[in-house]
């Protein structure tokens, strides 16, 4: 029996080690509603997310990255019921760090992978399990239009939440 062959979610010829905005998806497995819930809605208190007991780690943990890669700034994240959105930013005064001898990208050091790596294990230490789906989504951010754009994104979600692709009955 032949298995489907699994996409790559990197691109491969992009740099994950150099400066810029990154755009993050994580996903909990089977897209499980254990983060947090939609709250509100009504005329006059917009949507927002209450987190649940996993909700809270993962929060903190987030803010906990910004000591663990000083380099490496989450500037903006929304926790959604079975996701999480982060906008990172690399702003590294050495570029080449994570180089091959080449000077080409050594994939396995990328910056990128390596601090989802780093959340998701700090994050399933504390809970006991893992939680996490096996990889996670990234969009690179090219320009200020596109970072803005992401930025609004993630304050709206939890408006949109219905209409989210992740979107599961709780």
């Amino acid at each position: 029996m032949e298995y489907p062959r699994r996409k790559k979610n990197r691109l491969g010829y992009y740099d994950y080690n150099q400066n810029g905005a990154y755009f993050i998806t994580i996903c909990t497995d089977d897209r499980k509603c254990l983060l947090s819930r939609i709250v509100g809605g009504g005329v006059l208190d917009a949507p927002a997310t209450h987190l649940s007991a996993l909700g809270t780690v993962v929060e903190r943990r987030i803010r906990e990255m910004n000591r663990v890669y000083p380099d490496v700034q989450t500037v903006k994240y929304v926790i959604m019921p079975n996701h999480v959105h982060l906008l990172v930013c690399i702003d590294r005064l050495e570029n080449r760090a994570g180089h091959g001898p080449s000077g080409t990208p050594a994939p396995t050091n990328a910056v990128i992978p390596r601090y989802v790596s780093t959340f998701k294990r700090l994050c399933n230490r504390e809970f006991g399990k893992d939680i996490w789906q096996r990889s996670f989504h990234d969009h690179i951010i090219r320009d200020q239009a596109h970072f803005d754009m992401i930025w609004q994104y993630i304050d709206t979600n939890p408006a949109r939440w219905q209409q989210d692709c992740f979107y599961m009955e709780e």
